[in-house]
């Protein structure tokens, strides 16, 4: 049996506090109601109960709900605040929301999507106590509560964070494309103790002559058009972090540099004689199997084992369908806040989310969201808001998987990305992760 979550409920009507408070209790909640002239009162029993979220009336007349959020966000930022308003434009509610609380409603709210908003609020707190208690020491908490997830996958991954963010090791990343690689990146480097520049390339969006000239820059009338000295991304990293996002895009040729300015720990621009010392750690991301392509000759061994000196796996989405109530709560907020718009989200439009396939994983799911909360044409979204891919899910069984090969469940993503960006090759290939020029290349061997 799960321990009872403490709600401070604070209203100007009584029956609505009574009506609520039997509610919740039957569901598992310990309820502590106080009218509008216990308000006082209300905000002193947050510390001494260790109440998990606040629900408070946004239109009280002597102590109105957004003073009880503002004691609450100066005083415990980490207890979600849910508003009522009686007013879907409520200037103070809007504040409010851009401020940080968690969920806005219209009096008197369908209990169903006050206990589903609560429940995740709950949840979500619960879990940035367990986070909070892993990362004891570290210099920046928000770049790992930005890491949203309470699946054990990612609470593993919180958990590697913490080990090797003061180690000089080199990481690699692997994950498909949107799974939020980058993000785990920024949060090694951003909670180490060493402070130094973050300092990333994508390998998968340029020419790998470019991606030459980014990495180790030149120097003026080096060659031809060379109008003016550049600095290289090797040391504009010194005394930081360099994050390759998509090395597996890298060449043979420009893999025998990277390991050996890895290896000699030095670098020369071109045109110059000069060494400089490259001191920098490397964080490289990658949705290839580079062991695969090490064997196929893709890729070299040595500058895989200099660079996977210590491996994170980012699941995909779909493989961890508990974090999207949470993923999606933090995106619905935040939209909701810059939109100023009061909105809640049906349990049918949630249980879509929950049974979709997710391609173009987190980085999908945040731009749905997105959508949805910007064309929304009520106080909730509902289906008619979301984009048609969601409406006909198509939701592959383990078994089917098991049996395709690489090359179906390739043309699979492809497709599915077409679908979803309604034929728009350049937006699909950035939703993959690759180039428009791979994008071409793959349509035109797969023949879609």
């Amino acid at each position: 049996m799960r321990d009872r979550k403490k709600v401070l409920i604070v209203d100007a009507e009584a029956d609505s506090i009574r009506a609520f408070s039997e509610m919740l209790s039957k569901d598992g909640y310990d309820v502590f109601g106080l009218t509008e002239a216990e308000a006082d009162t209300a905000i002193n029993e947050i510390p001494e109960y260790d109440i998990a979220a606040v629900i408070t009336d946004a239109g009280m007349h002597c102590r109105d709900g957004t003073q009880v959020f503002d004691y609450v966000k100066e005083n415990h930022p980490a207890i979600p605040v849910i508003l009522l308003t009686g007013h879907g434009n409520d200037g103070h509610a809007f504040s409010a929301l851009t401020r940080g609380a968690f969920c806005c409603f219209k009096k008197l709210p369908e209990y169903t999507c006050l206990k589903g908003v609560l429940d995740r609020a709950v949840e979500l707190r619960s879990l940035k106590k367990e986070v909070e208690a892993l990362k004891k020491g570290l210099p920046d908490e928000n770049l790992l509560y930005r890491i949203i997830g309470s699946s054990g996958e990612m609470r593993k991954i919180i958990e590697i964070i913490e080990a090797v963010k003061d180690s000089d090791s080199n990481v690699l990343i692997h994950g498909e494309a949107g799974s939020g690689k980058e993000l785990i990146a920024r949060a090694i480097s951003g909670c180490r103790k060493k402070k130094g520049p973050f300092i990333s390339l994508n390998c998968s969006v340029m020419p790998e002559e470019l991606i030459a000239e980014e990495l180790f820059g030149r120097e003026k009338e080096s060659f031809p058009g060379a109008f003016s000295r550049k600095t290289g991304k090797f040391e504009e990293a010194f005394g930081g972090t360099l994050f390759l996002d998509e090395i597996g895009y890298l060449g043979l040729s420009l893999q025998a540099k990277l390991l050996k300015v890895l290896q000699e720990k030095d670098v020369r621009r071109p045109g110059n004689n000069r060494k400089t010392r490259a001191d920098f750690r490397l964080l490289s991301s990658t949705k290839r199997d580079l062991k695969k392509e090490a064997q196929q000759g893709n890729f070299m061994e040595d500058l895989l084992n200099r660079i996977n000196q210590i491996e994170i796996n980012v699941p995909p989405l779909r493989e961890r369908k508990d974090d999207i109530p949470l993923l999606v709560s933090a995106f619905f907020n935040e939209f909701s806040a810059r939109e100023q718009k009061v909105l809640t989200i049906s349990d049918k439009v949630m249980k879509m989310f929950e049974n979709f396939y997710w391609p173009g994983n987190v980085k999908q799911l945040r731009n749905v969201v997105e959508r949805a909360v910007m064309l929304a044409r009520g106080d909730k979204i509902t289906p008619r808001d979301l984009p048609e891919e969601l409406l006909s899910t198509r939701r592959p069984s383990a078994n089917c998987n098991a049996l395709k090969t690489f090359r179906e469940l390739e043309k699979e993503a492809l497709k599915d990305a077409l679908e979803f960006c309604k034929g728009n090759k350049s937006k699909a290939s950035r939703l993959l992760g690759i180039s428009r020029k791979a994008m071409y290349k793959r349509l035109r061997e797969i023949q879609i």
